[in-house]
């Protein structure tokens, strides 16, 4: 395969812009700019001659601009000409519907005062920009229809319904540029997959589009490229430029602390400290953005701001932002900060993308954001300008937090950004563009092959795969119509040609595709009495008794029924799993290396004997950090080294015994790996326990390890570790998932986009309690079909790839089986200090957050005085 991805090196000059623009939107440009934004100078020219171009920048730097400034060029060029075809020039596609307005308004005030400029009328230069999303009016779409706009602003799955209109595609049939805006955050899930058929369909129907690619800090740029730009017919890529402008702006980085001593600190201390640390920094700026990593959080630190400082915190100047929020809250507040009238904003995730907030010149992270990359998407939101310098500072609670955002700083300092996952073969999606390839009309099954594996998403698709769900759609599967799932194509297989098949067909594919599930909440009950109710992230991660808390109270899970979760009280057995456990993000596996090699650079200081000076100067050449947090990073790593004399490092894997004080044996494994790789490895372990050694196993997982215990009763642990196999997992894991609720759950979803549970259907909306019913009595149906059936095919590969990260897990397990991770066991009577928090996270919910500092500084002394016995 020939590689045509590049790099651009060098910008263009300043005169070769100025010769192609138009005079009208040269004057608009300087009476704007003093000059050509480094971005600009790189991609106008690249855009102007339609090459397909991925530009990446930090938050503020023109990269919309960039895109737009070439075909604003154009547009207004042909409408002075009088050339101005009644037709769709541009596709900008962006994952949020606010980024659509925002786009919107600032390509029109850009036209209006060139308009002004130029002594016209608004309107005069007949230049059409639209939104077309799901809350596009009856009469907007009418209006379209009859002209439709030059620029034509939407979103991932209306554009895939655009696709499949009658009506609507003619005016997609000589479409020139196609804008993906914000692609790091579409490529890493679903609706990127989606996308990337959708832009194969679409240059089918225009022939060359130039394809334009905007975004923020990514790795690796060359495979987010190929996302972009796809195959051709041969196999080979196709040509794309890379523009990388990622550093250009200025950054002040700090990772905080709010007291001298974070483990001896008490609750109240803590609380109060970082309020008040808050609250200065916020005081000494304009407008301070916070990050926190829940919406629980999120609403806790306005409440508490407020609370706190009644004076200088009020409903006009600090708000909270999150998706569970009504969009006319979230609008409003988007507004007011816009215009400067807040004084902080609080969020989870919901502000990380570019929509235009105007100046902040603070962003807080409170704990660390779990990747280089979301550190520095979200820290990018200050100085929104592109010559303001970005600030951002990470306030940290507990000491593997601040090891952990210390390490990540480096890392950001030093331009290493985690690599994205980018999903592919994703069956379930893949049966929504066969539908709808379909219904644009008759086409032979290998023209459809060869179209789909153009697409970098599906390049590696079987035939096999592609025509299994052929023949699904195409109702070959008769027992499945039993379950009242119809054939929606037809199929010849002696001409192999595929059609569109009954009336109501183009309405179910317009009504049921896209790629983000129902969710609802789940009723927990103790027999007939519900005690309140989860989120079915939380359900999904749960097997038959595994403990949690509710309402502050522990319960067993026993099994689920529908919407039903079936529990019994239980007394006197810590949570097995916390309640936070679906709502926290993730640590990426390649800064989870990084700080499994700080580990091991520390270690091998110890281990010669180096003095306190002389690893505190190591410190503080390596990590961008002030003397306190040197000082704590000190103390928390040689507390490790004077206790056991050994470290979880990257090139090793402590596997440590205790026994708490109730007499049950707990056996952690320091993989500090990332919580996705964890939850493979625990998952398996598990399973290859209670196979070989028949014991029921209760199990906790975190970014740094896993836990698991069988009570009182002894395992063999490292036999059971030992039995995994890298080329050997994925068959263990799908047997240890087979009858799992996470199973279930996921099949649900999958079943729901490959259009077996229609979410609407003549006018009715099916809510995702019946959805789930569907699919149990659907799940049963498809395994007498086939255990390979390409929805549970998917189901699988969406839990071991997407939600898991299987492939890195066996990576660990080479690396163990070819010596370079070494295995050592432990015992300890006291858990080592690098257990601390995963020990803590199995009593963490029934502990008041007071509790939980008093019971970390018990171990801590413990531990201490243990050091000091042994010295004795």
């Amino acid at each position: 395969m020939i590689t045509i991805i590049k790099t651009k090196t060098s910008p263009d000059t300043k005169e070769d812009l100025i010769n192609l623009l138009n005079p009208l939107v040269k004057q608009w440009f300087f009476s704007r700019f003093s000059k050509f934004s480094l971005p600009q100078l790189y991609g106008v020219a690249e855009i102007h001659k339609r090459n397909n171009i991925l530009i990446s920048a930090p938050t503020g730097a023109t990269k919309t601009l960039t895109a737009f400034m070439s075909i604003l060029n154009e547009l207004v060029d042909s409408s002075q000409k009088g050339i101005l075809e009644n037709k769709i020039y541009c596709v900008y596609i962006s994952p949020l519907k606010a980024l659509n307005e925002d786009i919107k308004f600032n390509l029109i005030e850009p036209l209006s005062e060139m308009e002004k400029l130029a002594g016209k009328e608004p309107g005069d230069l007949g230049i059409r920009i639209a939104v077309r999303t799901g809350d596009t009016t009856q009469k907007e779409k009418a209006d379209m229809l009859k002209n439709c706009p030059h620029i034509l602003i939407t979103t991932p799955e209306t554009l895939a319904i655009l696709l499949a209109s009658t009506k609507f595609i003619e005016h997609l049939k000589n479409v020139q540029w196609v804008v993906v805006d914000e692609i790091h955050s579409l490529a890493e899930n679903k609706r990127g997959v989606h996308l990337s058929v959708s832009l194969e369909r679409l240059q089918r129907l225009s022939g060359h589009t130039a394809r334009v690619g905007l975004s923020a800090t990514i790795a690796p740029l060359d495979e987010i490229a190929k996302f972009l730009v796809g195959y051709d017919e041969g196999g080979n890529e196709r040509d794309c430029l890379i523009v990388d402008v990622q550093f250009i702006k200025e950054m002040d980085l700090k990772v905080l602390c709010p007291v001298d001593d974070i483990i001896d600190a008490s609750y109240n201390q803590m609380h109060t400290a970082m309020y008040g640390l808050m609250n200065d920094l916020i005081q000494q700026h304009k407008t301070t953005l916070i990050f926190t990593n829940t919406r629980a959080a999120t609403e806790r630190v306005v409440h508490n701001l407020k609370e706190t400082y009644p004076k200088l915190y009020t409903d006009s100047n600090i708000g909270a932002h999150h998706g569970s929020l009504s969009k006319e809250h979230r609008f409003s507040l988007e507004d007011n900060l816009r215009k400067g009238r807040l004084k902080c904003v609080v969020c989870s995730t919901s502000l990380e993308l570019g929509i235009d907030i105007g100046y902040i010149d603070l962003v807080l992270l409170l704990g660390s954001p779990k990747s280089v990359a979301r550190a520095l998407q979200r820290i990018g939101r200050s100085g929104h300008q592109l010559h303001a310098k970005t600030k951002g500072r990470i306030i940290v609670l507990d000491r593997d937090d601040l090891v952990e955002c210390s390490v990540l700083l480096k890392s950001a300092v030093e331009r290493k950004i985690d690599r994205i996952h980018i999903p592919r073969n994703c069956l379930d999606v893949l049966v929504q563009h066969v539908h709808g390839i379909a219904l644009e009309g008759q086409i032979h099954f290998d023209d459809m092959y060869n179209l789909i594996k153009k697409s970098y998403c599906y390049s590696n698709l079987s035939k096999e795969d592609l025509l299994q769900i052929v023949e699904y759609l195409s109702g070959r599967y008769i027992s499945l119509e039993d379950r009242h799932i119809y054939a929606k194509i037809w199929y010849d297989p002696e001409t192999r040609i595929i059609g569109k098949k009954g009336m109501m067909s183009r309405v179910i594919h317009m009504t049921n595709i896209g790629t983000i599930p129902d969710e609802s909440g789940i009723k927990v009950k103790v027999g007939e009495k519900v005690i309140g109710i989860i989120d079915e992230a939380f359900l999904e991660r749960m097997k038959r008794n595994d403990i949690f808390v509710l309402g502050g109270s522990t319960y067993t899970f026993k099994f689920a029924r529908g919407m039903t979760a079936q529990v019994e009280a239980t007394v006197d057995r810590p949570p097995t799993i916390p309640a936070w456990f679906s709502d926290a993000l993730p640590l990426s596996f390649d800064l989870a290396l990084e700080i499994g090699k700080f580990r091991r650079l520390m270690e091998e200081h110890f281990k010669e004997k180096k003095s306190e000076k002389e690893i505190l100067d190591f410190l503080n050449d390596y990590l961008y950090v002030d003397q306190k947090a040197a000082n704590s990073i000190y103390g928390y790593f040689k507390e490790q080294y004077d206790y056991i004399k050994e470290m979880p490092t990257d090139n090793k894997i402590l596997i440590e015994h205790y026994v708490d004080e109730h007499g049950n044996k707990y056996i952690v494994f320091h993989t500090l790996f990332g919580r996705r790789v964890n939850d493979c490895l625990s998952r398996a372990v598990a399973f290859a326990i209670s196979r070989t050694q028949h014991k029921d196993v209760e199990m906790g997982v975190s970014d740094n390890g896993f836990y698991i215990t069988t009570g009182s009763k002894k395992v063999q642990a490292l036999r059971a570790f030992k039995l995994l196999k890298a080329d050997e997992l994925r068959k263990l894991m799908g047997n240890a998932i087979e009858r799992s609720e996470i199973l279930a759950r996921r099949f649900r979803h999958c079943a729901g986009r490959a259009m077996m549970i229609l979410r609407n259907y003549l006018g009715r909306t099916k809510n995702a309690g019946r959805q789930h019913l569907s699919s149990v009595i659907l799940l049963n149906a498809v395994r007498r079909i086939s255990p390979d059936f390409f929805i549970l095919k998917e189901a699988r590969r969406e839990i071991f790839e997407d939600l898991m990260d299987i492939d890195s897990a066996e990576r660990i397990l080479t690396l163990i089986s070819n010596g370079k991770i070494k295995i050592k066991e432990v015992s300890t009577e006291i858990p080592m200090p690098f257990s601390f928090n995963l020990v803590l996270q199995g009593h963490l919910d029934i502990l008041k957050m007071e509790d939980k500092n008093e019971f970390l500084k018990k171990m801590h002394q413990n531990v201490l005085a243990k050091i000091s016995l042994c010295r004795g």
